[in-house]
């Protein structure tokens, strides 16, 4: 049916200017082919990568902390102008200094060759040659060789280990730790998995971190906002919560994650024992899997209230809660006592994910 489509043009054409000529019948044909076969635009004025041409999500990504203010301090700090930048939590920027511990460790590790130097034990504190040799047998072919998707094995043992310490819940299973350059790229990660469609939402708190607007757009998501309650310090209201999701669902969303970040950024709150089992119930009741943002738990700047990890109280409430609550948990080694924002470090925990996921 094409072909003869093609062909009428073609005859039409040739009538109408009076020519018989076979090579502009061919070349009609070859432009009214290309024409009825054209799909999508592909590119703009020569550029495939025409602005109007990229991805719609990605056209309409904000992410504040890197955005306008940023911009133009960057600008004028170009210009001459002393400007302290404060967008993002970065201490060594601000003139925090590395633990020597750690960049000593690194120093070993990134050369092992160091390690048999004569002068190592005068260059190196004891403590530090005993841990880079720890982790240097750890990293088969060193730590420039691939490992395991999910990171090293015997680092995530360690981070098992530390979490098993910091909860005193019972041990964490090495094997659902993800390893990550940083918490943002595990949350990304997680979101992508979440994440099917716009008819998806994800919860997230206002106010929040952009990372979260910002990536949930990015992947074609909902963010589905939530107000915390400033008269309470901050602190979760579950009516607020309830609202958002009676709301979404109206308009046909599935509401498929809740973040909560705790201590808040930007905050600062530490949720009470009592809020996170609140919280806990409600992913229970609504199928929703929880993402605990938990990076800045070194970072408590008042007494009244500690910081209690979500995995600890979720354990604690027994079943069926304990094994029937997704929980996923974010940690970075961006925050705290180490701040190392550059050198990239994070994890995810997954607790009750279903095995083949």
């Amino acid at each position: 049916m094409r072909k003869q489509t093609v062909k009428l043009c073609q005859q039409l054409l040739a009538s109408h200017a009076g020519l018989n000529n076979p090579q502009l019948a061919a070349a009609s044909t070859n432009v009214i082919g290309r024409r009825m076969s054209s799909g999508p635009i592909n590119s703009k004025e020569g550029k495939v990568l025409h602005p109007d041409l990229l991805n719609e999500n990605l056209k309409k990504t904000q992410y504040a902390v890197r955005g306008e203010l940023f911009l133009k301090a960057e600008e004028l700090r170009q210009a001459g102008k002393e400007i302290i930048f404060t967008n993002v939590g970065n201490p060594h920027q601000l003139g925090a200094k590395p633990l020597t511990f750690t960049r000593q460790v690194i120093a070993l590790c990134a050369s092992p060759s160091l390690l048999e130097h004569p002068k190592a034990a005068e260059l190196f504190a004891p403590d530090a040659i005993e841990r880079a040799k720890v982790l240097h047998t750890s990293f088969n072919g060193g730590v420039g060789a691939y490992q395991d998707s999910r990171g090293n094995t015997h680092v995530r043992a360690e981070v098992a280990k530390f979490i098993e310490d910091r909860d005193g819940v019972g041990p964490a299973d090495p094997n659902n730790i993800f390893l990550t350059d940083g918490a943002s790229p595990a949350v990304r990660l997680c979101l992508n998995a979440i994440l099917r469609n716009a008819n998806d939402g994800i919860l997230v708190p206002i106010p929040q971190y952009p990372l979260y607007s910002a990536s949930i757009q990015l992947l074609g998501g909902t963010l589905v906002p939530y107000m915390l309650d400033e008269e309470k310090n901050w602190a979760m209201s579950m009516g607020s919560l309830k609202q958002a999701v009676d709301k979404a669902r109206s308009e046909g969303k599935a509401v498929r994650g809740l973040v909560f970040i705790n201590p808040g950024n930007p905050t600062g709150q530490c949720l009470s024992y009592e809020n996170l089992k609140e919280l806990i119930k409600f992913a229970y009741d609504e199928k929703i899997v929880l993402m605990a943002d938990e990076v800045y738990q070194e970072n408590i700047y008042q007494d009244e209230r500690p910081f209690v990890a979500a995995r600890k109280v979720m354990k604690e409430m027994g079943e069926p809660y304990a094994s029937g609550v997704e929980l996923l948990s974010f940690h970075t080694v961006s925050k705290g006592t180490g701040g190392e924002c550059g050198l990239r470090g994070g994890y995810v925990e997954m607790n009750n994910l279903h095995p083949k996921t």
